[in-house]
This record gives C-alpha cells, sequence and structure tokens, in this order.
C-alpha cells in the first residue's frame, strides 16, 4: 500500500517553543506563539527586489488594548542562520501617532526594501529584545503558496475521491456523493417521485463549506482563475499533484475543466440553465468526511442569471482553451453552449422579464439568484467575451447599445464586487473593432473613479496602517475576498495604463495585499488555514467546513489529530459578526474582528472563517501575479522535498536516503514514530550526504537533523 506523507520542518531556536504530536502516518508541528505580537511581517516573505514594510504595533482599542509598545530608535534585520545584523534603520512613525480606527492600533513602520539578498531573516529590537517571526527573502517565496492554495479546489472535488499519492494522508476519503438518488441520479426538488427527470449533475466543486454545488456562484472563481492564468500563465504548470497532472496541460486548466465539465451538465440543449443542487434541509448531508453521506440530494429551478453565467464562464474558458491543443474541440462545443445560453437569455433581456426569484431556498442554503440589475449588467460583460471569442458584430453591438447602463458608467465609481464586469470592460477598450466612443468613456469612468479614489482603495498611500486600505464597509462577511478583488482591481487598472503616472502605485497595492493576507494585519494571522510547514507561524488553525468541522479529526491545527488541509483562505474578519456574546469577534474594530474558530450554531462561525471557491479563486489571482520561476515549485507531496535549508530524496525510500544542505558536523538521527532512536551519524562532507535505511523495517520513520546554533530540522519518510 503507497503512503502519502505530510514532510514538515522543525527549526528551533530561541524564540520558538515547540510541540510535537506524532500519529502513525503523519506528523504535525505546532509552534508556540514566542515571537513579537507587536511586530508583524510577511509570514512567507519578500521577493528581492519588492517593497518591504514590516508595521510595529501599539495596541489602543480592541481584546488586546491592555499590551503596549514602543519600538526603539533603531530596528535590525538579522539573519536568521547566523544571527548578523545586515541592515538597520530607525522605524517611522505612522500619521504622527494618529490611532487608526480599522484596526486600533497606533504604530510605526520600518522600511527595508532596500535589502535584496536571498535569505532568511528576522525583525529584531535590541532594546526591548522583540522579535519577529522569521521569512525569507527569496525570488520563488510564493510559488509553494500558491500550489497549497490552488490544492484547495482538489479537496472542494465533489464525487472524487481523495486518493493517494494526490491527496495527502491526513485527508484522504472515499467517494462521495455518488449514492442512490444523489449527484449521478439527482431528482428535481419540486417532482421528486418523477424518474424521468433524473439528471446525472456529478462532478464539480464543492462551493463553499457545505457540500452544495451553486452555477451562479461560480461565476466569479472561474473569471478569476481564467483571467489568474491569462495575466501570468507561467505562474502555472502541471505539478499540483492532482489526478490530471502530467498530461500536458496547465493545471489550473485541469482544475477549471472539472468544475465546467459539471456546469455543462447542469446547462439544458435549449441554454436555459439549473441554477443549484444540493441537500434540502440543514440536517441532511451533514457528515464528515464527505464520503459518509448518504441523505437524497436534488436540483432546483432553471434560472436566466443562470443562463448569464453558464454563457459568460464558457465563452471566456473557449477564448483560452482553444489555444490549448489538445482541447480545442472542447473549446468548441464551449462555445456553442455560450451562444445557445445567450440566444435563451436575449428574449428575456429584451422584455424585461428576467428570472429573480428562482432560488425559493427549497435547497439549502445559499441564495443563488441575481437580481435585475446584477444580471443586465453581467449580460454587457457576457457580450464582451461573446464577441471576442466570435468576432460576431452583434455581440459587439449589444455592448455599444448597453455599456451605459452599468452603474459604474454612469457614476465613475466600481464597486471592487463587480470584478467580472470591470475585466469586461477594460477587456472591450482594447479588442479589435471595439466602438473608439464607448472605449473612450470606459476608460474616462476608470480613469475619475482611481483618481478620484473616493473609497480610498486605489494605489499606495499612507490611510491604513496595515498598508492595504480597504474602506470601512469592506470588513464585512468574506472581508478577504473583497481584499483580494481590490487587489485584482487596482491590478487591473495598472496594467491598462488608465492613470499613466499611477501605474505603479496601483500595481504596488496588490504585493501590500499580499503581505497583509500572510500576518500584517493587526493580529498577525496568516488567513490560510495549517500552513506552518510552509513557514507561516501563525495561520489559521481552523475554518467552517464540513468535512473539517468541530469535533472531527480535522477540526484544528493546533488541537485536533489533522487539522484541515493547507491552504484553503478563511473568510476574514467581519465588523458586522452578528453574535454579541462573542467577544472577539463582535464589538471590535474593523480588522480585528476575527476569531479563529469553527463552532456552529449558534456561535456562527461561517461569518468569519467560512471558506468559498470565490475567495480562493481571488486570492490565487492576486498571488499569481507575483510569482515566477515556475521550475523551482515544490510542495510537500512531490518526491523531491525542499521546504527549509535541507532536502531530502526520495521519499519513500528504498536503501538510502539522500540529504542535501546539510554541514560538517551537523547531527543526524533518525528515530521510530514511537520516539526510539534507530540510527545516529555525524555529517562529515559538506552539503549532500547518503543515509542508510536498508537497516528500517517498512513503516513511517522521523530524520533529524541537529544544526547547532540554527536549530533543528526534522521530516518524516517512509520505508518501503
Amino acid at each position: 500500500m503507497n503512503v502519502g506523507l505530510s514532510i514538515v520542518i522543525l527549526k528551533i531556536t530561541a524564540m520558538k517553543k515547540n510541540i510535537l504530536y506524532l500519529s502513525l502516518f503523519f506528523m504535525q508541528i505546532i509552534i508556540a506563539q514566542s515571537y513579537s505580537e507587536f511586530i508583524h511581517i510577511d509570514q512567507f516573505g519578500y521577493l528581492p527586489d519588492a517593497e518591504k514594510i514590516a508595521v510595529i504595533s501599539d495596541p489602543q482599542i480592541g481584546f488586546n488594548s491592555d499590551t503596549s509598545f514602543s519600538p526603539s530608535g533603531t530596528l535590525e534585520l538579522r539573519n536568521a542562520t547566523t544571527d548578523e545584523v545586515v541592515y538597520s534603520g530607525a522605524p517611522v512613525i505612522w500619521r504622527n501617532g494618529e490611532t487608526h480606527t480599522q484596526s486600533g492600533d497606533k504604530g510605526w513602520w520600518f522600511d527595508f526594501s532596500d535589502y535584496t539578498i536571498d535569505g532568511e531573516y528576522y525583525i529584531h529590537d535590541p532594546v526591548n529584545t522583540e522579535s519577529s517571526a522569521i521569512f525569507k527573502i527569496q525570488e520563488n517565496v510564493y510559488q509553494d503558496v500558491l500550489k497549497a492554495a490552488a490544492r484547495m479546489f482538489y479537496y472542494n472535488r465533489c464525487n472524487s475521491a481523495k486518493a493517494l499519492p494526490y491527496a495527502e494522508s491526513p485527508w484522504v476519503d472515499d467517494v462521495d456523493f455518488l449514492n442512490p438518488l444523489q449527484d449521478a441520479n439527482c431528482r428535481n426538488i419540486f417532482d421528486r417521485d418523477n424518474i424521468s427527470l433524473e439528471k446525472d449533475l456529478s462532478g464539480g466543486w464543492f462551493d463553499a463549506g457545505d457540500y452544495n454545488k451553486y452555477v451562479t456562484f461560480a461565476y466569479t472563481a472561474i473569471n478569476d482563475l481564467l483571467w489568474a492564468y491569462e495575466e501570468n500563465p507561467q505562474a502555472f504548470g502541471e505539478n499540483w499533484n492532482i489526478p490530471e497532472s502530467g498530461n500536458g496541460i496547465p493545471d489550473i486548466i485541469d482544475e477549471i475543466k472539472w468544475e465546467l465539465d459539471w456546469l455543462i451538465k447542469m446547462n439544458n440543449s435549449d441554454g436555459s440553465t439549473i441554477i443549484k443542487m444540493g441537500s434540502q434541509n440543514h440536517n441532511e448531508n451533514v457528515i464528515s468526511p464527505p464520503s459518509l453521506n448518504t441523505d437524497q440530494r436534488f436540483y432546483g429551478n432553471t434560472c436566466t442569471s443562470a443562463s448569464i453565467a453558464i454563457a459568460g464562464m464558457f465563452a471566456h474558458a473557449a477564448q483560452v482553451f482553444k489555444n490549448i491543443s489538445s482541447l480545442t474541440t472542447y473549446a468548441q462545443e464551449l462555445e456553442q453552449r455560450a451562444i445557445q445560453s445567450w440566444s435563451y437569455v436575449v428574449p428575456f433581456l429584451n422584455s424585461n422579464t428576467l428570472e429573480t426569484e428562482c432560488d425559493n431556498g427549497e435547497i439549502i442554503s445559499g441564495d443563488a439568484d441575481w437580481d435585475a440589475t446584477k444580471q443586465k449588467e453581467n449580460a454587457v460583460a457576457v457580450a464582451v467575451h461573446l464577441y471576442r471569442l466570435t468576432n460576431d458584430d452583434a455581440y459587439n453591438q449589444y455592448v455599444i447599445n448597453n455599456y451605459t447602463i452599468i452603474s459604474g458608467i454612469q457614476n465613475n465609481f466600481f464597486d471592487f464586487n463587480t470584478m467580472p464586469i470591470s475585466d469586461a470592460l477594460l477587456l472591450y477598450t482594447v479588442l479589435p473593432g471595439a466602438d473608439s466612443s464607448a472605449s473612450q468613456e470606459i476608460i474616462q469612468a476608470y480613469s475619475n473613479d482611481s483618481r478620484n479614489n473616493y473609497s480610498g482603495y486605489y494605489g499606495t498611500t499612507d490611510n491604513d496602517l496595515y498598508l492595504a486600505h480597504a474602506p470601512d464597509w469592506a470588513y464585512d462577511w468574506g472581508s478577504n475576498s473583497s481584499k483580494s478583488v481590490t487587489s485584482n482591481l487596482n491590478t487591473l487598472i495598472g496594467k491598462r495604463g488608465i492613470n499613466p503616472g499611477s501605474s505603479d502605485s496601483y500595481i504596488g497595492y496588490s504585493g501590500r495585499a499580499i503581505h497583509y493576507f500572510h500576518g500584517v494585519n493587526p493580529i498577525g494571522k496568516t488567513y490560510l488555514t495549517n500552513m506552518s510547514a510552509y513557514d507561516a507561524e501563525n495561520s489559521s488553525n481552523e475554518m467552517f467546513h464540513t468535512w473539517f468541522s468541530d469535533g472531527t479529526d480535522w477540526d484544528s491545527a493546533s488541537s485536533s489529530l489533522y487539522g484541515p488541509p493547507p491552504g484553503f483562505l478563511v473568510g476574514g474578519p467581519n465588523a458586522n459578526f452578528s453574535v454579541q456574546s462573542l467577544s472577539p469577534p463582535y464589538g471590535q474594530p474593523g480588522q480585528k474582528s476575527f476569531l479563529d474558530f469553527n463552532t456552529n450554531w449558534p456561535f456562527n462561525s461561517w461569518e468569519i472563517t467560512e471558506p468559498g471557491i470565490y475567495y480562493q479563486a481571488a486570492y490565487i489571482r492576486m498571488l499569481a501575479n507575483h510569482v515566477t520561476n515556475l521550475e523551482e515549485t515544490l510542495g510537500v507531496t512531490d518526491n523531491f522535498v525542499s521546504k527549509k535549508r535541507i532536502q531530502i530524496y526520495p521519499n519513500p525510500a528504498n536503501e538510502y536516503l539522500n540529504m542535501i544542505g546539510v554541514k560538517p558536523g551537523n547531527k543526524i538521527y533518525i528515530h521510530d514514530m514511537l520516539g526510539k532512536e534507530i540510527f545516529s551519524t555525524i555529517a562529515k562532507t559538506i552539503d549532500e550526504i547518503s543515509v542508510p535505511t536498508d537497516i528500517l523495517n517498512s513503516g513511517v520513520y522521523i530524520i533529524r537533523v541537529e544544526k547547532d546554533q540554527s536549530g533543528i530540522e526534522a521530516y518524516t519518510f517512509l520505508k518501503r
């Protein structure tokens, strides 16, 4: 039997305490917080030539207001291996000591952007003896993070077994929701005894933390993933370790196709489209893991909003897929379905009879309806994609006749929650044959909005102590999605050259937003789950997800057997959290309205930590624009593993385990999973050595390297 392993590296320094939790096939290392809570850095790190600003905080308002801090006049950037001071400077007080209302903190900025040498570092306050978490400066610092985040979609696949070697062993599960009267023979909820209406609606992704699937909710996710690939295709290869890896198609395209295959099943031959499918009650199909659920599943009504969404997703995907030789036939099918779905919905658009109450809650939960305004505005975006795809002037004319109905054009304000519309409108302005008058009006509207910046979310400013400003109303349900989409809107405006003199500032916002997600926020949290193996000292331990729910083996990365998989983006701070008896998150400044928990009703953790395919896709699009050197991307399920300084291979091992990165004098130990020492040696040569493993029985072992001042690194490996 093949065993999938999670490879974890442990570094022990004076700044960290470590507790080791071992199970037969999985080792998880929990690092208790002993780094400074007042020094906020990106816990993964920084690109060498990027802006690098650590935020030093002095809490004034909120749950941590009983603490205080004032940095010394000089802060140090120290090499984490040698403890050498490589850079120093004075922190600059933020806005003359003003309290930042969204975080409740006063603070300072420590800018070390001038330092560009690869390595591992930490920020140190020599007077207060406070140190930050360790981070990297490295060209490929985000590759593994991107891969972990992208694999969220694999774990959220419906009707697919999570099997070795694609799933790491803690998250293996059998095929789900293919029992009788589930997804492969799904019944109409309004005529549930009619066998003639059964449909095969298998495939697709779980939408969020529940097991249901929605067409309209997939719209922004597919849009962002397709644009992520179009904007930076070199960020994506075939190394996500999904079942399709190695088929000659970038894994992001394979993952998008998994969802599109399901969407095709939801799309009828006349272009009408079913809006959602899932369970009929909150107490059905709520067991963990997904494979144990046997309750009946249903599909609901068709709806014009679903047809508009389908037409847009299929048209955009057809444009991308037709350039991949093995997918040209599939792209043609998508194009035909996009055209048919558009033709189906046009009479509803022309007669103003769009369907707005298709989702009546018979299928639980999440209202998938779009109001008439949203349908009309998105129809303009769909027409842009169809025009780009087909060059048919009828679609061009639809854009010309209708683009002015979009509220952003009318009032020179573009809500970041309408990103597919912004993507399409600015795409239109560069298409051959686009109407020059319409294009100019579109460009002017975006120019006015970004230049006036009444919302405050354009460009790099000092509006936010934690660097990536968003308006107060952004810190609502799904604020992490709002922050990602704001970043993507800034990048789009910058790359399109809307206000050329400010392009660098707009694009620069994206880097600051990434750092916000990775720890430059008032609670010092990396908002991705279970990322300690990827060097995040304070990642999210829990999320509201039915599979990884409270009390299960996958409950918490800090206290349960396994915790959730790495890389799920949680919803984020929510200043409108509804449970007044739970503070935090209730009653906190917007950026502090967060709690790392997954407790169900009546504490409603879904308002804070539920993930979503749309949150994830927006984050991936943002991060992908900062990823290069694809060939260097590695991950915990690869045969060759690189996480810190030492690399081990092959894993599983046979007669020898090779180690790269050791130094003479390093002590090497092998232990079994009960902690018994089996073998020890001292490295006598530099860089690469081979450790014999033929003396071991088949099973899982820990190899530990003591590196003197630079600490300990520990790994699990399998002996065949």
